[in-house]
């Protein structure tokens, strides 16, 4: 009986932790439905780079998107690499507000004047580089081997943090990107920090 108990704990646990990305992706289908419906009404609620009125949309764009052609390429892998993030650590939430809002405030800084930035694309990258550096950083095995599986799967992507497709964010992608890595530093450093033990005098 306590096994069973055990197992379903453990079971109902792992759910939780992987619930959060389904949901905001959720959130993110819920949202771009309501803008088909409004003709696009929603979409000039992103980042306007160095517009201090616009700010608020920096912690809107990863809900909005261009069409549902865009949301439906973003959805799979965010649910993914979102999932890997709370699973592997127990820094979702951290990792997710990090990335949009340090990404986000990146591209309001640097961005190109009278242009509007949306879509979930520069969280996507900030999961994708928090992974891949992460466990080098906390020295986990288990997070190593799933960073060489995530950049083996979705390495292809970094690409898309260089200049090319018109109409495409690649200033998003970058600093999303960026701001991965910085989160994986920090809290990589300071989970590696709590597992190895003070040494008394």
């Amino acid at each position: 009986m306590s096994q069973a108990l055990s197992t379903r704990g453990s079971t109902e646990g792992v759910l939780a932790r992987a619930l959060p990305p389904a949901v905001l992706a959720a959130l993110m289908w819920v949202s771009e439905l309501i803008d088909t419906v409004l003709g696009g009404f929603l979409d000039r609620f992103g980042i306007q780079p160095r517009d201090v009125d616009a700010l608020p949309g920096i912690l809107a764009a990863p809900f909005l998107h261009g069409d549902l052609a865009h949301l439906i390429a973003n959805t799979g892998t965010f649910v993914v690499l979102g999932i890997g993030v709370a699973l592997l650590t127990r820094h979702f939430w951290s990792v997710t507000i990090g990335v949009t809002v340090l990404g986000g405030l990146g591209v309001w800084l640097l961005g190109p004047p009278n242009t509007v930035h949306i879509g979930a694309s520069g969280v996507i990258y900030g999961y994708l580089t928090f992974l891949v550096c992460y466990g080098f950083v906390a020295r986990k095995t288990l997070a190593i081997i799933v960073a060489v599986a995530v950049f083996l799967l979705y390495g292809g992507i970094v690409w898309g943090v260089l200049p090319g497709t018109p109409g495409v964010s690649w200033q998003g992608h970058l600093f999303g990107a960026i701001a991965g890595v910085l989160l994986a530093i920090w809290l990589g450093r300071r989970d590696r920090r709590k597992r190895t033990p003070s040494l008394g005098h």
